[in-house]
């Protein structure tokens, strides 16, 4: 299974972990931060990853909650069936701004955002 990470610079160090527990655990994770190099177009390898990926994990946290890159990731993935009930939000840093797209999930079924 291929498993792409979301989430904001800030967020790193605890990326860098789960993705090594994963790689650990079989999957394939893709990770901008370090598959994607200085010069490389990111919009480009970013679309193709997500094209390619059964899952994405969004790491939630004020950091992530303000970033554009972060909401776009979580959009496409909802609009893409191969991401239905394969979109897994973990909360690094609690907030109370969710990415407003995880806000409207929860709401819809029925868990209001703490």
């Amino acid at each position: 299974m291929n498993v792409f990470i979301s989430y904001s610079l800030e967020d790193g160090e605890f990326a860098r972990k789960l993705i090594s527990r994963l790689q650990k655990a079989g999957l394939e994770v893709w990770d901008a931060a370090s598959q994607v190099a200085v010069g490389d177009n990111w919009a480009l390898k970013t679309g193709k990853a997500l094209e390619k990926s059964d899952a994405m994990i969004v790491l939630i946290s004020p950091a992530s909650a303000k970033s554009h890159m972060v909401q776009k990731e979580i959009e496409y993935a909802l609009t893409k069936e191969r991401f239905q009930d394969r979109l897994i939000p973990v909360v690094v840093k609690p907030t109370t701004k969710y990415p407003w797209i995880l806000e409207h999930m929860q709401m819809e079924r029925g868990n209001p955002p703490k």
